[in-house]
């Protein structure tokens, strides 16, 4: 345990930090599913909705700097690609 009070105010904003980063990781990777369900069903306007509200959470993800952008450019590009291969 740090004894140094810097290091222990840096180890609580490290936590803080993951925590939240995490929260909106997980949200990320709900969106995602959920678009996948959708394609996975068929149903081509569930999966079209589903993919803006996923593009937009991917997008404020990447602004909060939880994603690099390309990282971020290349989820929403493979979950087009995915909703447009629905017939």
């Amino acid at each position: 345990m740090a004894n140094i009070k810097s290091a222990k105010k840096r180890i609580l904003v490290t936590e803080t930090k993951a925590a939240r980063n995490k929260a909106i990781r997980s949200e990320v990777k709900t969106s995602i599913k959920k678009v996948e369900a959708a394609c996975v069903a068929k149903d081509k306007a569930a999966a079209e909705a589903a993919l803006k509200s996923a593009t937009s959470i991917i997008e404020s993800a990447c602004s909060k700097g939880v994603y690099h952008k390309n990282n971020a450019a290349r989820k929403v590009s493979r979950l087009t690609k995915l909703v447009n291969g629905v017939a």
